[in-house]
């Protein structure tokens, strides 16, 4: 067979393994009971080698969830080795240190057996609406108030389920179906891309998946290290202050771009806090290199070849690299402020490249309360999102995901799912800062309970006081606010009792702007003002050269 169909042979069976992996995160959805895997997309899948390296993953999850599980699998292998895995073995855990940050993350992994032996493994991790505890909020004091910890652990042995463990989760959480009925579900993923992977082996003559997994990692490592040999070499520091929980938090990095690699060090950023939003290495590298990757290489499929060339560190004990037992529930309010600070210092070196900062964290509204017409609690979450940042020639996403990626579920999906009603949910006019791009609008969203009565909220919001930055002389975006429809202002941060008779009003946060607002064309501040996007009284203070 010559070179050439050698490669188009090699291309196919990439592209084949791209929708074998698809389909295990579509299967996925199609089987959870949680609203936030089933319709928000808050999940990863992939398919490893027998070495525990990420060599596809599916088009449907998040950088925090797929980035994390490639460095975690390494664990499983560990404690788990290969030559004592059978078929229908699966393992689990939600370890923060070793996969995704945070105990309502459960990550899942399986081997895929083919002609007598295990030839890959399947993996995937689901955010868990409710593992025990506080609950998904920054109010624990350590890992041991924040649910029930998993150990690596088999989930099931030949097929058959770990009914102990099964036990023991359902005694530990709110919602026993729904936990039971997820982590069904991680199963079903798993086996149904098990399914698939030994049929396009079978298909495609292999014997095993060890030469494509090689030939994968060895074109992507060589397209990233390409496009980083084109990049200036040098190094940039950059720093951001965020609200933090009850003091401002100062984050700080440095930048260097060597001939094939990118590394980013964190030295200097803040100790880690006794609230639950400190960050495991682990996550501090997934969404780290997810920015690099944005803007050095995006168009490399991830995998392990593909995130080999970036390095990324952080202090021991630093709010970025938390050590046990510190609080992680909230890990995202912070780890999701890394990609606009790695942007710092990117835009100091591809400034042509690189976006303003944006709203970044998601807006995560986990409210509990009681059912008065059923006698039963509720734990619902839903996400919201604010703008990203403006680009170079396009304006930032308004009520988007970056750069976590899950989308919002629908009204209905949420409303059916708990006893709530969220009254208001729309765009935020004259939130995205002004620039020659113009930021994406935030959101405004109000949510109260379908009979009237209180509720609590596990309140995890950031940007309400530390707006997104403009750059190259665009404007900030507007920061969130954080409210009772009745006027009382609330915290951003803390489990909070909404009263009786009111609701929770969010206003999220705007992108920044990019560029002088004085180069924006008139034609789209009008377009603008039209849409609704911006007020009249915003355009004439932020572009007065329209008169």
């Amino acid at each position: 067979m010559n070179h050439a169909m050698t490669d188009l042979r090699q291309q196919l069976m990439w592209t084949r393994l791209i929708s074998v992996v698809e389909e295990s995160a579509q299967a996925l959805m199609r089987t959870a009971f949680s609203t936030t895997v089933r319709d928000a997309g808050d999940l990863s899948a992939a398919i490893f080698d027998t070495r525990g390296r990420m060599i596809a993953e599916a088009v449907t999850g998040t950088p925090g969830h797929v980035n994390s599980m490639a460095e975690g699998v390494r664990h499983f292998l560990a404690r788990f080795p290969i030559d004592a895995m059978e078929d229908g073995d699966h393992f689990v855990t939600n370890d923060p240190w070793l996969t995704a940050g945070h105990l309502h993350d459960i990550t899942v992994i399986s081997p895929v057996v083919a002609h007598g032996k295990v030839v890959a493994m399947i993996g995937c991790c689901c955010h868990q609406v409710d593992i025990g505890g506080l609950g998904q909020g920054p109010d624990g004091r350590s890992i041991f108030e924040e649910g029930l910890q998993i150990p690596l652990l088999k989930l099931a042995s030949r097929g058959v389920l770990n009914q102990d463990l099964m036990s023991i989760l359902r005694a530990n959480v709110r919602t026993p179906l729904q936990a039971e009925g997820d982590m069904l579900s991680y199963i079903a993923c798993n086996q149904s891309g098990a399914v698939r992977l030994r049929s396009m082996l079978n298909e495609y003559g292999l014997q095993d998946f060890d030469a494509l997994a090689d030939y994968i990692i060895d074109q992507s490592l060589a397209a990233t290290r390409d496009a980083i040999a084109k990049l200036p070499r040098g190094s940039w520091s950059a720093d951001m202050t965020i609200d933090g929980y009850d003091a401002p938090i100062t984050l700080r990095a440095r930048l260097t771009i060597a001939a094939d690699t990118i590394s980013v060090d964190y030295a200097g950023s803040a100790d880690a806090v006794s609230q639950g939003i400190n960050v495991v290495l682990n996550y501090c590298r997934a969404y780290s290199i997810f920015g690099l990757k944005c803007v050095v290489a995006p168009q490399v499929p991830n995998n392990h070849g593909a995130l080999a060339p970036f390095i990324v560190d952080a202090p021991a004990g630093s709010i970025l690299n938390a050590q046990r037992p510190s609080p992680v529930a909230a890990r995202h309010v912070i780890g999701q402020m890394l990609p606009d600070l790695v942007f710092g210092c990117l835009g100091q070196a591809l400034p042509e490249r690189t976006p303003a900062e944006g709203s970044s964290c998601l807006w995560s509204v986990q409210l509990r309360g009681v059912d008065a017409a059923g006698g039963t609690t509720f734990d619902t979450v839903f996400f919201n999102s604010g703008g990203s940042g403006a680009r170079a020639v396009q304006d930032g996403l308004s009520a988007t995901a970056f750069p976590s990626g899950v989308r919002a579920m629908p009204v209905e999906v949420t409303e059916a799912g708990a006893p709530i009603v969220i009254w208001r949910k729309e765009l935020r006019a004259d939130s995205g800062g002004a620039g020659r791009t113009q930021g994406g609008l935030g959101q405004v969203v109000e949510v109260g309970t379908r009979d009237g009565e209180s509720f609590e909220v596990l309140a995890m919001f950031e940007r309400v006081r530390s707006a997104a930055r403009g750059r190259a002389g665009g404007l900030d975006g507007a920061t969130g606010t954080v409210h009772l429809a009745s006027g009382t202002a609330l915290r951003a941060k803390g489990l909070q009792r909404i009263p009786r008779g009111d609701r929770l009003v969010l206003a999220l946060p705007g992108g920044a702007g990019l560029g002088d607002p004085a180069e924006r064309p008139a034609e789209r501040i009008e377009a603008d003002l039209a849409h609704g996007r911006i007020s009249a009284a915003f355009a004439r203070d932020a572009y007065p050269h329209v008169g």
